[in-house]
Parts: C-alpha cells; structure tokens; sequence
C-alpha cells in the first residue's frame, strides 16, 4: 500500500515497477531523496553537462539545458580540460558550459574530469521533456530497444568505459543527469537518466553511439 501510495503522490506511474533495482523514481532521486533500499540508488559512475552557475573553493553549482540544478563537488584528483589542453581549478568560471564526469550522487557529482565545451557545448534539450513534479512520466520508445531488455537487469560499470557512455548519452539527449551505467548481457550499454521526465534510459552500443531510448 505504501508503494503505491507513493506512485499516486510522485505522479510517476512509469517508474514504479516491480523490480526492487528500479523501483525508484527518477524523479525523486532527481529531488534529492536518497532512494532507500533500491540497490542501484548509491553513488557511481555518470555526469551532466551544463552552464556553470556559481564557483565556491571546493567546486561549482551548474544548471543543465533542460533546468535541472547539479552541484559538483571537486577533489585534489579532479582534472580540467579545456579542449584537449590542461588547465586549472580556478580557469572555471560563471557562464561556461562544462561537461563533468564522476561519481553521481543525486544531484550532486564528485568529479573525475571538468572539461570546458564550446559555447552552447552543453547541448540543447531538443526531445528531452524537462522534470515537472506531480506530472505523469512520458512514456514513449525511439530508436532501438535491446532484445529481452528488462529494468534492473545488467551490471554497473564505472570508470572510462561509464564515461564513454555518459558522453555519448549527453551529447544525444542534453538535460539530465546520468546516475549509472549498466552493461547488458549483449554487450551494450543502458544510462540512466534523472532529472527530466524523459528520457530514463538512453541505450548505448559497443561504440559508444546511441541506439535508442525510453
């Protein structure tokens, strides 16, 4: 009764299916809730791309194109890119647009890698249906959809290999922010989406270009 308590209120019917992996909204990861038990909520692997909004001494706050707010969180290990030349903490400032790849918590990123893009880089949210609370999740699949894909299935990856995806998913569909990486039994890849009420799963292949999303 709970669960279902908690679709109604969320208004997020498509999110709440029966697989404990994945029985957590979006949305609600999106809002800041810790998503309890689900065992894919923790932290791992993913990104956002976005304009750089504010600048503290331990990182930036950023807004993506689809509005969606992300605080990143920077480390003495954290590297900066302009382009393909090395620059420092301090070369970002308010109104670039970055690309951020890292440990994804919510909307929180302890980033791996800043990289500065070109102006408008962050992407624009063309297909993308920005986060609106309480209203319904847009249910609808383009492009192709894994054979047997189910929700909660596969295995998370990190490292190069999520950030490839995590790459290759922003550059399609701008807005989100990617919360993990999951590889499928046939080799390729499922990023999940949050923040945006769609997509939630964007469908990479073994060369890191798009196949589909739903």
């Amino acid at each position: 009764m709970g669960a279902v308590l908690t679709c109604l209120v969320i208004g997020l019917s498509a999110a709440c299916g029966t697989s404990s992996a994945t029985a957590t909204s979006p949305s609600a990861i999106a809002a800041g809730n810790g998503g309890g038990s689900n065992a894919r909520s923790g932290p791992a692997s993913g990104g956002a791309a976005g304009t750089v909004a504010g600048v503290s001494t331990s990182g930036f706050t950023m807004s993506t194109s689809a509005g969606q707010k992300v605080t990143v969180d920077e480390t003495s290990s954290t590297t900066f890119q302009n382009g393909t030349s090395s620059i420092s903490a301090s070369a970002i400032t308010t109104g670039q647009d970055v690309l951020v790849l890292g440990t994804t918590s919510g909307t929180t990123i302890t980033a791996t890698q800043v990289i500065v893009q070109p102006t408008g880089g962050s992407g624009s949210a063309a297909g993308v249906i920005s986060f609106q609370p309480g209203a319904p999740t847009a249910s609808k699949q383009v492009g192709q959809i894994p054979a047997n894909y189910s929700q909660g299935s596969g295995t998370i990856v990190s490292g190069t290999t999520a950030y490839k995806a995590t790459e290759a998913a922003l550059a399609a569909y701008a807005g989100g922010i990617v919360d993990r990486v999951v590889q499928l039994s046939n080799g390729e890849y499922e990023v999940h989406y949050i923040g945006v009420n769609w997509p939630h799963h964007i469908f990479v292949n073994q060369d890191f270009k798009v196949v589909g999303a739903n």
